[in-house]
Order: C-alpha cells, then structure tokens, then sequence
C-alpha cells in the first residue's frame, strides 16, 4: 500500500462512507488515505498489524489459512468495511489474510493514535463495538453456513466476487491448473470435484473456459445459480 497525504479527499470520502462524527478530531486529522493495486496482499495471517484500516473504495478479499497450509475463503468486503479491529481490541496478530481483488482506497490510522485520542470517545468505541458484533455475526455464520452450499453455489458466488465490475466482464488469468487447485481449496472442494462443476456450468452455457482462461457467458444465469451471492 502507497500512504499519501490528501485532506479534501479524506473528508470527503469519509463523509461519502458515512463516517461524520465516528471519528474524534483529533484522530481524524492523524488519518491518511492508502492506495492498494489489484492482487495486492494487505495484511497476512500472523501479520503484527500496527494501523486500523477503513475501506473507501474497492473490494477485498478475506480468507484464512488452516494448520494444514489450506486455504478458505471467508468473505468478500466492499466499503465500508474496517480492517485491524479486532486486532486492535484483543492486542493480538492478525487473523485472516486479506487481497485486493480491484485496485481501492483505504483511510487508516495508527493504533497508537487510536488508543490516545479515541480509547475514551463515546461514538467511536460505539461504531467499533457495531463493527466487531456485525464482524463476528455475519463471518461465524456465513463459513459455516457455506459449506452447506453445493459446489456449484460456491463456486458461482466466486467467480462473481472476483470479476472486475460484478457483472462477469473479465477475470484474472487464474484458470491454469495450479490456480483451479487454490480455488478449490478456497471454497472448500476437491480439484477433481470442481473441474467437474466447471464442465457443468459450460455446457449450461453460464461460463466458457478458453485459452486457459475462464469467463463468465451468462451473468444473469449465474447470479441466479449464486443464490445472491454467498460470499458478499
């Protein structure tokens, strides 16, 4: 992430986000816009996050990585989404890893600022407790709920989330066969299973897979499959 310094254009998007009066005075003029590019890591599980971090535009995603080495998808976040709450209250490392999957802006500010000019402040410590019950309610719920999805659910879900506008118009070259190997550890199936689901939804002509590539055919289909997206 690129840290630079715009203070017309924080304002301004913290007001676009909803987050008049969140923040005590004295922490907002201690804030700072960040810029991320696409595919960019933000944080990574065992990170010692050092910022609490709002997210303005863009989109990320959010997974965790198990003992094994395997890896879950999580969540899909769009604004406004906090990053380094949680990690912030329990003083511990970071839990999940997080990726951009557009490029974004992110207004972030350090914890040090935090615990001195916001520890005491009414309605910041109200919107962190919001953010943290709606974090942990929505997050339980949702991984293990969508393991209750078959594959072709997750999988729809997925490949939404990931393309570049929502409407299925392009996707990262990530269709070779050791990507296919992380997507289906992503949501949680076998590569043998998913290549089978994928043969499904082409010959269904929701996807089509050329060039080592895969591409959404029928956006409306596949949103339909996707139940209104599980993973957003």
């Amino acid at each position: 992430m690129k840290k630079y310094d715009h203070p017309e254009q924080l304002t301004r998007m913290l007001a676009e986000a909803g987050l008049q009066g969140v923040f005590p005075e004295k922490l907002a003029e201690n804030m700072s816009l960040y810029c991320f590019e696409q595919g960019e890591n933000l944080c990574s599980k065992g990170d010692k996050l050092e910022h609490m971090y709002f997210l303005l535009s863009g989109k990320v995603k959010i997974y965790t990585i198990s003992p094994e080495g395997k890896t879950l998808i999580v969540r899909f976040k769009t604004p406004m989404a906090v990053i380094g709450d949680i990690e912030y209250i329990k003083k511990r490392d970071v839990f999940n890893t997080v990726e951009a999957v557009t490029e974004g802006i992110m207004a972030g500010v350090s914890f040090q600022e935090i615990s001195e000019f916001a520890d005491s402040d009414p309605a910041f410590l109200r919107f962190l407790l919001e953010e943290v019950t709606h974090k942990f309610y929505t997050e339980s719920h949702s991984s293990s709920l969508n393991m209750l999805y078959p594959v072709e659910v997750r999988l729809a879900s997925y490949l939404l989330s990931i393309s570049s506008d929502g409407e299925g118009s392009m996707f990262y070259k990530e269709m070779k066969t050791s990507s296919l190997q992380e997507i289906a550890d992503l949501i949680g199936t076998s590569y043998r299973h998913l290549n089978r689901v994928i043969q499904k939804l082409a010959a269904e002509e929701m996807i089509e897979r050329r060039n080592g590539n895969l591409r959404i055919k029928d956006a409306a289909k596949l949103r339909e499959l996707a139940s209104g997206n599980i993973y957003e």
